[in-house]
């Protein structure tokens, strides 16, 4: 072959066979969906591969230098088999997974005084051994089979497995089920399915969920990923689906978790002692049944992989008290989700030289969630429980679609691969009400249209203080519609290839990444009407919204890397990479207000098998990492748009309905008012961002070092240091304008904010001068305005530094990994979402919308979790029992308290870093006492412990499993997040007294999760 790729002198012992996937380590420029074998043996020996499941075959001729590498490998079991010159041959049999070079070495350094190379005996070792030092590896990532999925107390979903790697921990539950990584944001991670991308780009807070049982593995890469990674500034999760082999499988498995076995979470209750919500019949039922076969439907040559899951859950949620902050109807619900999911995967071996694979699968789910009205019985009594009543509507719900990929992969010599995907991806996710009376409420996206059903009806909490914290009656059930065709589409395609030249391997690629987005959104019964009165808690009056979007909205990504493995002596490699991203964002009418153009990206590391055996390896790297413009900025911010509201005096209440009666303009703002300028007019899409932008991006360092102690046991440690250096947000401040206006001979009244080329709110890399063509003064003429960083705001800030511990222990019956996290995550920044208030606007969120809201906002930010201890393993008690278990320790998390600075200069009422300590009787104090970030407290340290129980029996021959799944066993239920609002809208410490730092949600309580699976 001639090559000498970065095994050259790459030495193992006798556990570098040993089966199984790795937990900590990997390979660095792997492909996102294969594996590779590496090694040495004799210059002018020959290596085959073949694989037993497929029949799949590779030859190759061992370098002079005697490394050999197979490049670009389905995942799966292969026999290696070497073959001397004089005939003479061995065989050794390997796993690959995804992501990951297996390495076999047939040849070691002979003593010091012979000189020659010799065979080596290797020896190979049982499937319980823990897994080699990976000296060929700069990055921090996690493997797990579903073999090793399977014998943990673990949540069946994609993000429960992810946090068992060291690094990351479980976001906001405002965001849904989603993982941070390294202090990052939940919305700054990318995932993929067999080399495809499943990210979903409208706001990067969802993807397309595969059936678990279809999953083979999953790698969770946490830091230092190459140049082939990109548009992320948080991790990785890479899944490899199951296929088909020449041995036909089939099997079937059901996982019930029962209701009666399912606790609830703790009672909310005020400070005061008053109960607000009675939590103890909030439970529900869970079942999922799959099946599964595989087979060849060609030998040796087409293999096929289906399966069909079907899930089904219902929950219930039981209403609070009469007094509560909850509205009447709200949370007095039923919810059914149906999930009817499939996957097909085809694998054709044209030939051992090119290979082409199918995947297909759908992740279509559907809910319904019923609403009923409470009966709140003796509303006089605080501690009455209140009951359900009668039959409100259903609001039906659809989110997921069909996915499909397909690639090729050429090893057109010895020395060179090839391989090509293109993918198409759907998402729908939409919803429409139905009245009991059978009236169908839907928004078909139109900006104009009438939306019926019952207006959303709210109130502020010191227009509840001022009427006996009653909350007004409602009959609404969904807040906001989306829009009837609401979904977005991926079209993908990807090119990758690999080199080897001589002691340098050479990994460059391209890819074209298309998102497009149908989303809107308006109200049930076309308004919001808020109850609410002014600062002085005086002239009650209602404020009556309208807002609602509706566009077709693009994304459009490319990208360039380039790669080189540099193997510069038998024990020392050096990684170095460079990735080059452009991003081109368009609005409703398909115009381009966001472009940016070759974003650089460079990636370093190096490895050092300081004792040359592969017993200890000091590793690091440094990257950046940039992340694009998500594509929900443009349904509201860059295309047309409606934020109306006007103020009305009322002399009472429907009591069925919450609407105001005798309603006559009047309060703040009489005559309509259009925030933001969004008048439903078309936006100009020159005006909308800063010429300068550029996107999000992050350094990373990262050193480390990993030892096997004893056969059995390999631990290692690395530090991690996080930096953002630039955010992308927007800024809804125009008094800097107004100031440029008149500083360049405009008068102070000629200043027309809000027209189509003056939006109110405009994108910026806070920290840069802001540059925008807009125009000032409403005449049709476009002004170049700049305006100097420091009366924007201050500079997007976060950092994440950490020590890492990780280790792994493998016995005859019982293996152990985890790891143990010291980390900080400080800044005035986040990232794309704000935690703090679960604000899900992505890239938009109310973070430097105006200087004022940013007066204390660095410090311990919302991801910061300062301790996290992981430990999860198995025992082996019999061929017929087993017994696994899984710990998570963790700290809270920070503690704030917001208020109301000054006299709420920029009209955001209870959204400041400012509390004051007084109490003033009536009205404002107009207090400016800042609170710094996350300096009031944490939340309490958390404790789960899950364990199962397994049993095969064994007059089944394997085939048969009995399983139970026990989650927090001893049902812990400390808080996970408070309310943190320190005052309440009048700025009086006094009317949040009895619900500040209450808290709002608790630890999942304890569950049980029963399964039986046949498998053949």
């Amino acid at each position: 072959m001639g090559s000498s790729y970065l095994s050259k002198g790459i030495k193992r012992t006798a556990l570098s066979l040993a089966l199984g996937a790795c937990f900590v380590g990997g390979v660095q420029a792997q492909s996102n969906s294969a594996g590779a074998i590496t090694g040495r043996a004799i210059d002018g020996d020959t290596i085959t591969i073949v694989s037993p499941d497929t029949g799949f075959t590779r030859t190759i001729n061992v370098s002079g230098d005697g490394s050999y590498r197979f490049s670009a490998l389905p995942t799966g079991k292969y026999t290696i088999t070497r073959k001397a010159a004089d005939g003479t041959s061995s065989s050794r049999d390997i796993t690959v997974t995804v992501g990951t070079a297996a390495n076999v070495d047939f040849a070691r350094a002979a003593q010091a005084s012979g000189g020659a190379t010799t065979l080596d005996a290797v020896q190979v070792v049982g499937t319980n051994a823990i897994n080699p030092i990976d000296v060929s590896s700069v990055e921090s990532t996690t493997v797990l089979t579903s073999e090793q999925i399977a014998k943990i107390p673990v949540p069946r979903n994609i993000t429960g497995v992810a946090l068992l790697a060291p690094g990351t921990i479980k976001g906001d539950a405002a965001f849904g089920n989603l993982a941070s990584f390294g202090g990052s944001s939940v919305s700054e991670n990318q995932y993929y399915v067999n080399g495809f991308n499943i990210t979903n780009t409208f706001k990067n807070l969802n993807f397309a969920q595969i059936p678990f049982e279809a999953i083979a593995e999953q790698q969770i890469k946490t830091g230092g990923y190459g140049a082939e990674f990109g548009r992320s500034t948080g991790g990785v999760i890479n899944l490899i689906t199951k296929r088909g082999s020449n041995e036909f499988h089939a099997g079937g498995n059901v996982f019930w978790e029962p209701e009666s076995l399912r606790e609830t979470t703790p009672n909310y209750y005020w400070n005061n002692g008053q109960l607000i919500a009675d939590n103890s019949k909030d439970k529900g039922w869970e079942a999922t049944a799959s099946v599964w076969a595989s087979g060849a439907l060609v030998k040796d040559k087409l293999f096929a992989y289906a399966l069909l899951q079907y899930g089904r859950n219902e929950t219930n949620a039981y209403p609070g008290t009469e007094n509560g902050l909850s509205f009447r109807s709200l949370n007095n619900t039923r919810t059914e989700q149906k999930s009817p999911t499939w996957l097909v995967k085809l694998d054709w071996n044209i030939t051992d030289d090119h290979l082409l694979a199918l995947t297909a699968f759908s992740d279509k789910r559907k809910n319904e969630r019923s609403y009923y009205r409470t009966n709140f019985g003796d509303a006089a009594s605080p501690t009455t429980k209140p009951g359900r009543g009668n039959y409100m509507g259903t609001v039906y719900s659809e989110e997921g679609g069909d996915n499909y990929s397909l690639k090729y992969t050429g090893y057109l010599t010895e020395n060179f691969t090839l391989s090509a995907l293109a993918g198409h991806g759907e998402f729908t996710r939409t919803n429409y009400a139905r009245e009991a009376d059978g009236t169908v409420i839907r928004y078909n996206g139109n900006l104009n249209e009438v939306v019926g059903g019952c207006p959303v009806i709210t109130s502020s909490r010191n227009w509840r203080a001022n009427n006996g914290n009653t909350p007004p009656p409602a009959c609404f059930m969904q807040g906001t519609l989306t829009r009837a065709d609401a979904k977005d589409t991926r079209d993908q395609f990807r090119l990758d290839a690999e080199w080897i030249l001589g002691d340098h391997m050479l990994r460059f690629g391209y890819d074209v990444d298309n998102f497009e987005t149908v989303d809107g959104g308006a109200y049930s019964g076309n308004y919001q009407y808020q109850y609410n009165s002014n600062l002085s808690g005086t002239n009650q009056f209602v404020r009556r919204f309208n807002i609602r979007q509706g566009s077709t909205v693009k994304v459009d990504q490319e990208a360039f890397y380039l790669e080189d493995t540099w193997n510069i002596t038998d024990n020392f490699l050096v990684y170095g990479g460079v990735r080059w991203d452009s991003f081109e964002n368009k609005n409703g009418l398909g115009q381009t207000y966001v472009k940016i153009d070759n974003q650089f990206a460079p990636r370093l590391g190096f490895s050092w098998d300081v004792n040359g055996d592969s017993s200890f390896k000091i590793f690091g790297n440094a990257g950046r990492f940039a992340l694009p413009l998500t594509a929900n900025v443009a349904v509201r911010g860059a295309s047309a748009s409606i934020y109306e509201f006007q103020d009305f005096t009322y002399t009472g209440i429907d009591p069925e309905t919450g609407m105001p009666l005798g309603m006559a303009p009047g309060g703040q703002y009489p005559e309509p008012f259009y925030a933001n300028g969004e008048t439903g007019a078309a936006k100009d899409p020159q005006s909308i961002a800063s010429t300068n932008l550029k996107p999000m991006y992050q350094d990373e360092f990262i050193l480390g070092f990993q030892a096997q102690l004893t056969d059995h046991l390999s631990a290692g440690v690395r530090g991690v240091y996080r930096e953002l250096k630039r955010a992308i947000d927007d800024t809804c401040d125009y008094s800097p304008i107004v100031e440029w206006a008149v500083a360049n001979g405009y008068d102070e009244g000629d200043v027309h904010p809000g027209n189509a080329s003056f939006p109110y709110c405009r994108l910026y890399n806070p920290g840069s001068d802001g540059v925008w063509n807009i125009d000032v003064d409403g005449n049709g003429t476009i002004e170049n305005v700049r305006i100097a960083a420091d009366q924007l705001g201050p500079k997007a800030k976060r950092s994440y530094s950490a020590l890492e511990f990780f280790w792994e222990g493998a016995w005859d019956r019982f293996f152990l990994q985890g790891s143990y996290t010291y980390a900080k995550s400080k800044g005035n920044s986040e990232g794309g979402v704000k935690s703090d208030i679960g604000q899900a606007d992505t890239g938009t969120t109310q973070d430097f919308d105006y200087p004022q809201l940013m007066l204390g906002s660095f410090g311990y930010l919302p991801n910061d979790r300062r301790h996290t201890l992981k430990l999860f393993g198995n025992w082996e008690i019999t061929d017929e029992w087993s017994v696994g278990g899984n710990l998570l320790v963790q700290s809270g998390r920070p503690e704030n308290c917001f208020g109301i600075y000054g006299n709420d200069p920029v009209n955001y009422r209870v959204a400041y870093f400012s509390c004051d300590a007084g109490e003033p009787t009536s009205g404002r104090d107009n207090g400016t006492t800042i609170v710094e970030r996350g300096t009031v407290g944490r939340t309490p340290w958390t404790t789960t412990f899950d364990l199962n129980v397994a049993y095969r029996p064994a007059f089944a021959d394997g085939k048969l499993a009995f399983k139970v799944d026990v989650f927090n066993v001893f049902n812990s239920d400390k808080a996970t997040s408070v309310d943190e609002e320190g005052e309440d809208d009048l700025g009086s410490p006094a009317g949040a007294r009895n619900t500040y730092l209450t808290p709002l949600s608790w630890q999942t309580p304890r569950s049980v999760r029963f399964m039986v699976q046949y498998d053949f």
